[in-house]
């Protein structure tokens, strides 16, 4: 019979699938490295058993995939950690920029049975407190259609439908400043000179300009029906998974 897989295991193959949900370029060990934490050295001799458990493909100094197999574990935790967050915040009043951390705490302790009747309490929410897209229990996930806003042209116009949690303060920030999901926005214009993205959030009574620094347009995805010419459909990128 074989093992339950380990919680590094578990750590290893959700990072390797969410550096490339939103995105179209595989991820390096040396950027799992960074993501998690840890030495180089580390990541290789993970790296490894991963390729000889049938959870990645990798060849030396090249890009790290999961497998059917890796992905299908990927997205089992992938589902736990966003189930988690959204129950942190519906439930216990947990703010959007703490639930991450604590999640990753909880998500290796919890059984299947758990998180199925967990989704069930919530009323099986599709997306979590963030707009990343929650996994169904037989491993199906869709993304919306959405698009990072640095890649927007002045005159789109669309609803934020997903934000990275990889900075809390960022999201505190966010939050402050009612760049929330669901909020309506405009892209504006860009100032010159390499100047931030104006854009307008708020609908009609109550919408105001606000400059987005890059940082903040490489964090927030924003939906529409229509795209305008020149923008860069990243949503549609498959993923590494």
């Amino acid at each position: 019979m074989k093992s339950a897989p380990s919680s590094s295991i578990e750590d290893y193959v959700k990072v390797i699938y969410t550096f490339t949900e939103w995105q179209d370029r595989p991820i390096t060990s040396s950027q799992l490295a960074a993501r998690l934490g840890v030495a180089n050295s580390s990541v290789s001799e993970m790296v490894r058993k991963l390729r000889e458990q049938g959870l990645v493909d990798h060849r030396p100094y090249g890009a790290v995939r999961l497998t059917e197999e890796g992905r299908a574990l990927a997205l089992t935790m992938v589902r736990r950690h966003r189930l988690l967050e959204t129950f942190l915040v519906r439930e216990l009043g947990y703010r959007w920029d703490e639930v991450h951390d604590e999640a990753e705490q909880i998500e290796h302790a919890v059984s299947d049975l758990f998180v199925d009747r967990l989704s069930a309490k919530l009323g099986h929410p599709v997306r979590d407190p963030h707009g990343d897209p929650i996994p169904t229990a037989d491993g199906r996930i869709e993304r919306p259609s959405a698009h990072v806003l640095s890649e927007l042209d002045a005159g789109h116009r669309g609803r934020v439908t997903r934000i990275s949690d990889d900075n809390p303060e960022l999201l505190r920030y966010l939050a402050a400043e009612r760049i929330v999901l669901d909020a309506d926005l405009e892209v504006v214009r860009r100032k010159p000179f390499g100047g931030p993205l104006v854009v307008r959030i708020g609908g009609t009574g109550d919408a105001r300009e606000v400059d987005v620094a890059d940082e903040i347009a490489e964090a927030v995805w924003v939906h529409s029906d229509t795209v305008h010419a020149g923008c860069t459909l990243a949503a549609s990128a498959h993923h590494g998974g």
